[in-house]
């Protein structure tokens, strides 16, 4: 008896945000490992997202910065913050994406895993994952990367 194939596995669901106030990637990792250095990294918003289950443990948070997908901090849990609002606990390593347009928008916005970028350092981003994130920055806004 053969066994049962298995389903494919559905990509993961993902949120968007825009980096406010980080005019670089480098400014946003900095601010990260500032926060993470004090206690646990968590970003706080007024609503849970319906779709948490799909995200949580699976998910990250895409970064945007000048219009653009640039980066993404896996998200760990959802959690109660203070004043009844919520925490989106993340992951303090960020990872570099392959830069992609992205309009800017209040709050945050769901991104489907099958849309989303993929993370520099594979086989075929040519060695940018050891580049530094300010030249990275410089090259996706001439659109050579």
């Amino acid at each position: 008896m053969s066994p049962l194939p298995t389903p494919p596995e559905t990509p993961p669901l993902h949120l968007t945000k825009v980096a406010f106030g980080a005019a670089s990637i480098d400014l946003l990792a900095e601010r990260l490992a500032a926060r993470a250095a004090v206690g646990p990294l968590f970003l706080t918003t007024r609503y849970l997202p319906k779709r948490h289950a799909e995200i949580a443990g699976q998910g990250s948070l895409f970064w945007i910065i000048k219009h653009m997908l640039v980066a993404r901090s896996p998200i760990l849990a959802f959690g109660e913050a203070d004043g009844g609002r919520v925490a989106i606990h993340l992951d303090p390593a960020l990872r570099l994406v392959q830069a992609r347009p992205k309009r800017a928008h209040q709050g945050w916005r769901y991104l489907e895993g099958a849309e989303a970028p993929l993370d520099l350092g594979g086989a075929t981003s040519d060695g940018l994952a050891t580049m530094p994130p300010a030249l990275i920055g410089k090259l996706s806004d001439l659109a050579l990367i």
